[in-house]
Formats: C-alpha cells, structure tokens, sequence
C-alpha cells in the first residue's frame, strides 16, 4: 500500500528549471523525513536534499546548495524539488525517499519510488 510517486521530469536545456514533485501514501506522511537521491549511469547514487518532517530544517548536496530548493506540502502528502540553473552533469534519474519511526511497530521505515528521469542537453 505505500507508494511514492515522483513526476515532473523531463528533457531541459542547461540554464533551465524543472520542479519534481512526489505524491505518497500509504503511511503517516508528516512522521516521516523526506530526501531526493538521484543517480547518474554508472555513477553512485547521491543524496540531493533532505526535509525534515515538519518541514523545519533542510540540507543539501555539496553540488546542489544554492540551485536546489526542497520542500513539502504535509496537507497534500507531497514533497517538492524546485531546481534551478541545471547543469548537463545534473542528469540522472531522481528518487524520492521517506524514512521515519512506525510507531504501531517500533520500527524504523526506509521507503523509495521508481524514480524520474531528468536530462539536461541542449
């Protein structure tokens, strides 16, 4: 029954913006933090952003700070990736990530979606 779904990617030029969006359910969406990975081929999978579950603190990758802006609508169970200033070595696919405490279990959480693919060219 949980599910994140990321959307929102697609083909942009360098210099351009794309927001990412990711739709959950499936769980308590306000208990848990959120991040963004992504993955380039053959390249390590990288974190991108994390929000904290109230959406009170956030952090970012090295290369991302000051393009990138992660936030969270806890009323629409949705995290956001606004990303500005795109870069070809930005290209990768984009996953989103939850992870929190299942209180009803005493368990710690660890959920990803499918991923989006983001590609920047000209």
């Amino acid at each position: 029954q949980v599910q994140l779904v990321e959307s929102g990617g697609g083909l942009v030029q360098p210099g351009g913006s794309l927001r990412l969006s990711c739709a959950a359910s499936g769980f308590i969406f306000s208990r848990y933090d959120m991040s963004w990975y992504r993955q380039a081929p053959g390249k390590e999978r990288e974190l991108v952003a994390v929000i904290t579950n109230g959406g009170g603190s956030t952090n970012y990758g090295a290369d991302m700070k000051g393009r990138f802006t992660i936030s969270r609508d806890n009323a629409k169970n949705t995290v956001y990736l606004q990303m500005n200033s795109l870069k070809p070595e930005d290209t990768a696919v984009y996953y989103c990530n939850a992870r929190g405490l299942d209180m009803w279990s005493a368990r710690v959480n660890d959920y990803w979606g499918q991923g989006t693919q983001v590609t920047v060219s000209s």
